[in-house]
């Protein structure tokens, strides 16, 4: 399976997703904060990355869009991670260049989906 790169500043939510990514056969890095998640970006080259956007510090959306104006980054999906629903808040997140949106709390069946279609592109995501 695939590399994945979780930036999230709650433990308990962290916990979660990496419980989640590991038993879909996933490994895992993961980062507490915007600055250790784009450094770990960089240097692993992970096949997707899952960021939270309310982080301390730099948010997701400001780490996103430095992830997407590097050469060396910018072809790593992001996935969104948010307990913000509304529409505009979606809007924020794809123009900051995230590739999808997921809201927490997390449901293993919609991040599984949203994970294989990002890393599987040929895969028709689910209507």
């Amino acid at each position: 399976m695939a590399e994945i790169l979780i930036v999230e500043d709650n433990e308990a939510n962290m916990r979660l997703a990496r419980l989640l990514l590991m038993n879909a056969g996933h490994s895992v890095l993961w980062a507490a904060d915007a600055e250790c998640g784009l450094t770990l970006a960089r240097e692993k080259q992970p096949a997707l990355i899952l960021m939270d956007i309310q982080l301390p510090g730099m948010d997701g959306l400001a780490a996103t869009r430095l992830l997407k104006r590097d050469p060396h980054t910018a072809h790593i999906p992001v996935i969104a991670l948010t307990a913000m629903a509304m529409k505009e808040d979606r809007e924020k997140t794809r123009l900051a260049g995230c590739d999808a949106y997921v809201i927490k709390p997390l449901r293993y069946k919609e991040l599984y989906e949203v994970i294989d279609t990002l890393l599987n592109p040929s895969i028709t995501p689910p209507t």
